[in-house]
């Protein structure tokens, strides 16, 4: 028989066993990482910020010297032309890499989906920044490389891609464009499969065509995608280092000293840490910025989809 007390019973130890709280276990498991984001990240940052501020040179302890290297670095005419020569590889880069993935991610949606061809597409991505330097370095070398040996033989002249100055970065963007485009392809190809095909079936019966559609409605409801796109490969533009140390050391003349690769020549070429740092927490004031105006002007926290 029933009765009340065991009722009472019944529903306090539901109550006792209710929804649990697993913040414990949530914790313990994104502790690992937590831990490797603190000393791999947030303590080199803050690191860094600190020797701006001081004179070091790994030999003798840190001495504060106030804003001596943010004042060096203002009148710094090296600095100032790896900023430039670094803007100008950002825009080539990113412009020609984001027209490029775009293409072949509306292709991959438009014509065929095979896996196989995600594959392929995305195969220069598995290649390392230094071996893809080391092959077109071989490739473009202006008396052996097998792409001048081509050009003479269709009768152009042989050009220097990696020993001009109006080369250097131009061909330099190229090569990072091949090797990323994949990837920056498949990323908007993912946000492609977020737009519904009844969209795309509303614009067909209304007569759009293709590039009708694509200007009306592929690219408008993919602008968040784009927008992180384009925060992610800005950011990883601005820290273009492989490329430029295996292929040029910055030359001819400085054309290629980005700023990524001034950094690295004055800290570990001139053992000058203090000034690095100052440069260093410069490009990250930079990244902020960009990052910020990147997100504010695209609105890569609404979608047309909503």
């Amino acid at each position: 028989m029933v009765t009340t007390t065991s009722i009472r019973s019944a529903k306090s130890g539901r109550a006792r066993n209710g929804p649990r709280d697993d913040t414990r276990l949530a914790l313990l498991f994104i502790l690992p990482a937590l831990i490797g984001f603190g000393v791999f990240l947030v303590w080199p940052t803050l690191r860094g910020i600190y020797l701006s501020f001081t004179k070091f040179n790994l030999l003798t302890p840190p001495q504060f010297n106030g804003l001596d290297n943010y004042v060096r670095m203002v009148q710094d005419p090296v600095f100032w032309n790896a900023l430039k020569v670094t803007l100008y590889y950002v825009i080539l880069n990113i412009g020609l890499q984001t027209v490029l993935a775009l293409v072949i991610a509306v292709m991959m949606q438009r014509l065929t989906q095979r896996t196989w061809l995600r594959g392929i597409v995305l195969t220069p991505f598995l290649v390392s920044n230094v071996v893809a330097a080391m092959v077109f370095l071989w490739i473009l070398d202006y008396q052996l490389g097998i792409g001048n040996t081509i050009l003479a033989a269709v009768g152009v002249d042989r050009i220097p891609f990696l020993s001009s100055s109006s080369w250097v970065i131009p061909t330099i963007a190229f090569i990072n464009v091949w090797r990323h485009v994949g990837y920056t392809a498949l990323l908007i190809f993912a946000g492609l499969q977020t737009i519904p095909e009844t969209v795309y079936e509303a614009g067909r019966i209304d007569g759009a065509s293709e590039v009708r559609m694509f200007r009306s409605i592929t690219v408008p409801l993919l602008r968040p995608i784009l927008s992180l796109v384009l925060i992610i490969t800005v950011v990883g533009s601005f820290q273009v280092f492989d490329t430029v140390a295996i292929a040029t050391r910055g030359g001819p003349v400085d054309s290629s000293r980005v700023l990524q690769f001034y950094i690295y020549d004055v800290a570990f070429g001139r053992f000058q840490f203090g000034y690095a740092s100052a440069m260093s927490v410069a490009l990250l004031a930079v990244l902020v910025v960009v990052t910020f105006l990147q997100y504010r002007l695209t609105r890569a926290e609404t979608s047309d989809l909503a």
